[in-house]
């Protein structure tokens, strides 16, 4: 919805709130319903109420629990039934600096300051393990907003006895304290605060009349910034951006003026704010954002302008480049296609708001931010939020190579006319066996982010699959796939409970990059395996339809199962026996996990 788009008005958001909930609610198609519990230290009501549309948007319908007023502490430590059957999804503590209570003051020694300092700690310590052992879900806490004082002038930044001092002290621990707690994400306040300015942020006024820890306006902003951290948990995030390239990556027309006369470098303000953005792009790249070119050029063209000598960017850095005359909306179909990604997993940048309102307009899903002036583009993209990131691993650092790698195996394949022939020329072989902790950040992602090959779509969060790795009751399987182009990295997951005699299947996922290259069947082979080893006679598998995963419908028919249960949604129930299984796969060679 555009409304919701950075940057958005936050008077019509406000203003339009219900009419804008209406909307949204009535548009058709599928969303993740989760539980948020909201343990506030202010007024909570409008801002879970603007937090609901951003989720809203993002195809998350969220249902809430909200603490009575300042009863964060208490809900924490003590909590009502209310909220021990609410049994939410996800925690959010918000509190600001007018929740801290054992402020420094100029007679104190150095020695009370720091156990102020202590006792503050932890008292909000003593929150997250209480939640964390009774809930085992995600928590997100707010940081601090510096104080909208100083009482000691510039001095309040490093005297000890400071409050913006002090105030930095405590979000510096609360920082090491994410850092080292998986499920543990901060919402940077003291960031929202300052991009917002502090001074209008910090509004007396509201806090004494109506207990907001910051001004009306600024709610947006602040549930917007929440709401990103809330989607990228639930895999709601973009990995693509796909880039115009005239007067986006640098200023003027490569075609008209030459490479010699585009604008990129250091030699004027203008050059140098292309080259800013450009840089800013090859971060997100090393992040592990994909990234495309989406322009209407010749290719010579365009490859030209991107081998400029004092530019950021490289043709290299590009996963795909589609340069030509075709319409946009057509080559942003086309290059989530070649990616075999969804086009909601896109966002595209162009400076020409003719070309991004057809876009918009054609291609569903697709984030397209508004850039308007070149100094701005970096703010637009960023503050958009929609590359915000809660986890992170080494196949994030090395997504593009792998789908670079994708490109030369699609190449190679043109050149074989017999398809399993194609296969054995890769050379595959995979580590199929049971999880290991240095890849249960990969696994979670893979639950939250893949929706075309996912029998059940059931997501995780990182506790609940810790659960699974520590439990008995379950067989656990990754796949880890490499050929002679490079590694592909953990691309498969599948998780069964035992029961009885049965293995039921609550989990079987794939990553979409290596489709068709039966891995699927590795998967299975070792699957059966493991059954027959802890006397498991039946596999049960479970396929569940949404309007993305309609490419698996027919999988367990396929692999040999039978059906035995469909329900009017079209889910269904396979088994499969487990003594008579012979082994499918005979093109990836499969072993296990590394001996120490």
């Amino acid at each position: 919805m555009q409304e919701l788009i950075y940057p958005f008005d936050p008077g019509v958001i406000i203003r339009k709130r219900k009419a804008l909930k209406r909307a949204l609610e009535a548009q058709e198609g599928p969303r993740l319903r989760k539980k948020i519990a909201v343990l506030g230290g202010s007024t909570t009501s409008d801002l879970v109420k603007t937090l609901e549309l951003f989720l809203l948007d993002a195809g998350i319908e969220p249902v809430f629990y909200e603490s009575e007023y300042a009863q964060y502490f208490q809900d924490a430590m003590f909590p009502p039934e209310s909220l021990a059957s609410f049994q939410p999804d996800i925690i959010w503590i918000h509190t600001t600096g007018r929740n801290i209570e054992n402020w420094p003051t100029v007679r104190d020694s150095d020695q009370q300051v720091e156990e102020k300092l202590a006792a503050e700690l932890g008292r909000f310590q003593a929150m997250w393990e209480s939640l964390e052992k009774r809930f085992r879900c995600p928590i997100i806490q707010n940081n601090f907003e510096k104080p909208f004082f100083r009482l000691l002038g510039n001095r309040d930044a490093w005297d000890i006895h400071g409050r913006t001092h002090f105030t930095a002290r405590l979000n510096g621990a609360f920082a090491q304290y994410a850092a080292e707690h998986q499920g543990f994400f901060l919402n940077d306040t003291d960031y929202l605060a300052a991009d917002f300015g502090l001074r209008r942020w910090a509004d007396p006024a509201c806090w004494n009349m109506y207990k907001y820890a910051m001004c009306f306006e600024a709610i947006p902003a602040f549930a917007f910034s929440v709401a990103n951290i809330i989607k990228s948990l639930f895999g709601k995030n973009k990995k693509v951006l796909a880039l115009d390239l005239d007067n986006t990556l640098w200023g003027g027309v490569v075609g008209d003026d030459g490479v010699e006369g585009i604008e990129i470098g250091q030699e004027t303000g203008v050059a140098q704010s292309y080259y800013e953005f450009q840089s800013y792009v090859k971060q997100l790249k090393d992040l592990g954002i994909l990234l495309t070119v989406c322009s209407k050029n010749e290719e010579e063209n365009a490859l030209a302008g991107l081998s400029h000598p004092e530019g950021a960017l490289r043709p290299e850095d590009f996963t795909l480049i589609k340069a030509n005359w075709e319409n946009k909306d057509r080559n942003i179909r086309e290059t989530a296609a070649a990616l075999d990604l969804l086009p909601e997993s896109i966002v595209f940048a162009d400076d020409n708001p003719a070309e991004r309102e057809i876009v918009q307009a054609q291609v569903p899903g697709v984030l397209v931010p508004e850039l308007e002036g070149v100094e701005n583009y970096i703010a637009a993209i960023d503050r958009s939020g929609c590359f915000e990131t809660t986890t992170f691993s080494q196949d994030d650092l090395k997504r593009g190579e792998m789908y670079k790698a994708n490109a030369l195996r699609a190449a190679q394949q043109a050149s074989f006319g017999d398809y399993g022939e194609y296969l054995r020329s890769l050379q595959m072989h995979a580590v199929i066996d049971d999880f290991l902790p240095v890849y249960l950040t990969r696994i979670t992602q893979l639950t939250n982010k893949s929706n075309q090959f996912n029998l059940t779509t059931r997501r995780f969060t990182t506790e609940e699959m810790e659960a699974v790795y520590n439990s008995p009751d379950y067989i656990r399987l990754y796949g880890k796939l490499v050929d002679k182009f490079g590694d592909n990295g953990v691309v498969s997951v599948v998780i069964g409970r035992k029961n009885g005699e049965a293995l039921d299947i609550e989990l079987w996922l794939m990553s979409c990059r290596v489709l068709k290259r039966d891995m699927e069947l590795a998967m299975l082979d070792r699957l059966a395996e493991r059954c027959r080893e802890q006397g498991l006679k039946t596999l049960r598998g479970f396929y569940y339809p949404t309007p993305k995963n309609g490419m698996v419908k027919g999988l367990y028919e396929s692999f040999g199962f039978k059906k035995t249960a469909e329900e009017p949604d079209g889910s269904t129930v396979w088994e499969l026996e487990t003594g008579s299984y012979a082994p499918k796969c005979k093109v990836i060679a499969v072993t296990g996990n590394p001996v120490e």
